[in-house]
């Protein structure tokens, strides 16, 4: 499926109507954040359908940065079934990633 950008009209909907849902809140001008996107593009590669990944520009979706509880980005969060089961804040390898989506991924 690739990477889905999302904002405050689309991203509730993303994770209700997708199983598994990994999201990234970064901001352009966020170094870890660069490094992460091409962790991530190589994850919706390896994975295909198995997991939706979306991106959440933090600096033009702040709300939704402050009701997901945003502390420092790059964070990821990843939600199962409509449910928050992880979120881990940094820069994250691409095995680690694998590992934690491998467990609810079809």
């Amino acid at each position: 499926m690739g990477i889905l950008n999302a904002g405050d009209g689309t991203l509730d909907r993303i994770i209700r109507q997708n199983r598994v849902v990994l999201v990234d809140f970064w901001a352009p001008w966020c170094m870890p954040c660069r490094m992460q996107s091409p962790i991530l593009d190589r994850l919706a590669e390896e994975e295909g359908d198995g997991v939706v990944i979306a991106k959440v520009n933090v600096d033009e979706n702040p709300l939704l940065a402050a009701r997901h509880r945003i502390r420092g980005i790059p964070t990821l969060k990843l939600f199962v079934g409509g449910l928050e089961t992880a979120s881990m804040t940094g820069v994250q390898s691409l095995g680690r990633l694998k590992e934690l989506v491998s467990r609810y991924a079809s």
